[in-house]
């Protein structure tokens, strides 16, 4: 019998106990608690501590740095959704007078507009955000140091802008806006601006001698969006759940999905980690995970999602570095999926079949190369090449009778059933390719023509 899905084995939990004992250890990390989500549900929580019978419970709060990333990211994408702006907009349009007003939004989201890493000045992560009360004082003079677009280098103040802009939009703080339209919502209680009672204190550990040093805890006003956020396991348990499915009342799954496609081009064939609009992307034992990493001085935090596996991970830490929490949640994810391999869904047929679209299935030919359509749920369509590589998408059916490409190659591309004079399906229009029933079918509108000779041996 299949165990419910809030249940893990006695020997798994175990194996995601003694990680995390790992991970204290070598880390020499004065506190660590870890989570994991499973099926949309917490399923295991514990923590390791440097005091003996005590350890962090998934109500502490600690520090999540850069995962904040991932909450403004939201509520940008929100304001996108409402009609408030495009992605392609200019941040000129909706928020005049910066040093980076040509940047696009999508650029600022995905770390490509070109802005320097940091504010000038001193740390920021350090020292009070009285230090930067304006936005100009998180820019500079000069702040941008590559022209847009054309690669990936994280900004800091990037992010401050994005704040900045949903302050402009909502017309009041964006933490009083993410605490209404998202916190709120979400059921994420114990996630603030401010560390709220339990918290942990963060401290910085020496290289070389165990012993440690008090971290200060800045506000960081208006770099806030940046890193300013305190939660705990039990709320971003919540948040994974939710950046692995959406959630109406919040965000759609359509603009979850969004978020973490690359949003520029990753390193190489054999990419190991990318950038979306507010996520990380992180590709780690076989699998894609995507979450976010944060660090804060006296503060180490990760949460990652599997996608394929429904199973994410949740790892915080009060110290400033030495403990790999971003290994350490991808390590979580892997014991699960080790020690579980999730169960399929059972096979079901369709509720009903257009006999229209099951004569779409079966083989089509691109030239001479085979591929073969299948007919999905809600009147979607697949194609897929019959042999190796080559391109293949879903196709999300349209009101007008046409389907779109929702990856790969034809990813926004238009399907097209082109249809004879008797009604029979002609051809497939993709985006000017044809496909058809035979190789180089004559009676259909090859590109180019086909030779009159036919088919024949040399």
């Amino acid at each position: 019998m299949a165990l419910p899905p809030e249940e893990l084995l006695a020997g798994t939990r175990r194996a995601l106990l003694h990680r995390l004992a790992v991970g204290q250890a070598e880390g020499r990390t004065p506190s660590l608690v870890g989570a994991v989500v499973r099926g949309g549900h917490p399923v295991w929580t514990d923590g390791r501590s440097m005091i003996d019978g005590h350890a962090p419970d998934d109500d502490v709060q600690y520090r999540i740095g850069s995962i904040t990333k991932s909450f403004v990211a939201v509520l940008v994408m929100r304001l996108r959704d409402e009609g408030l702006l495009s992605l392609t907009d200019p941040l000129e349009q909706h928020l005049p007078g910066t040093a980076a007003g040509r940047l696009t939004i999508a650029q600022l989201l995905a770390h490509t507009s070109g802005l320097a890493s940091e504010t000038p000045g001193p740390w920021w992560e350090r020292t009070t955000g009285t230090l930067r009360p304006e936005l100009a004082d998180v820019l500079g003079e000069q702040p941008v140091r590559h022209p847009a677009g054309s690669r990936f280098h994280y900004s800091n103040p990037g992010f401050a802008l994005l704040g900045a802009l949903v302050e402009r939009l909502r017309g009041e703080p964006w933490g009083e806006v993410l605490r209404r339209e998202v916190l709120e919502p979400l059921g994420l209680t114990r996630t603030t601006l401010a560390p709220q009672a339990p918290h942990a204190g963060g401290f910085a550990v020496h290289p070389w001698a165990d012993v440690m040093l008090p971290e200060p805890l800045e506000d960081t006003e208006v770099m806030a969006p940046a890193g300013q956020l305190w939660s705990t396991a039990a709320d971003l348990c919540r948040w994974a759940a939710f950046l692995a499915a959406g959630d109406e009342l919040v965000l759609s799954p359509g603009s979850i999905a969004e978020m973490r496609r690359p949003a520029s081009e990753p390193d190489g064939a054999e990419w190991t980690s990318a950038y979306g609009f507010g996520l990380q992307l992180l590709r780690r034992d076989g699998r894609v995970l995507y979450g976010h990493t944060g660090s804060m001085p006296g503060f180490l935090a990760t949460l990652w999602v599997s996608a394929q596996d429904d199973v994410s991970a949740v790892v915080l830490a009060n110290a400033t570095s030495g403990t790999p929490v971003g290994e350490i949640a991808a390590d979580l994810i892997r014991i699960v999926v080790e020690h579980e391999p999730r169960f399929p869904a059972p096979w079901r047929p369709l509720p009903e079949a257009d006999p229209e679209l099951l004569a779409l299935t079966g083989p089509w030919y691109w030239g001479a190369s085979p591929h073969i359509l299948r007919l999905r749920a809600d009147r979607a369509l697949e194609l897929a090449p019959l042999n190796g590589p080559g391109r293949g998408a879903g196709f999300r059916a349209e009101a007008d009778g046409t389907w779109t490409g929702l990856d790969g190659y034809y990813a926004g591309e238009t399907l097209r059933v082109v249809r004879a004079a008797d009604g029979t399906a002609s051809h497939l229009d993709i985006g000017s390719f044809v496909l058809t029933r035979a190789p180089y079918d004559p009676g259909t509108p090859i590109p180019g023509g086909v030779d009159p000779g036919g088919w024949r041996a040399y």
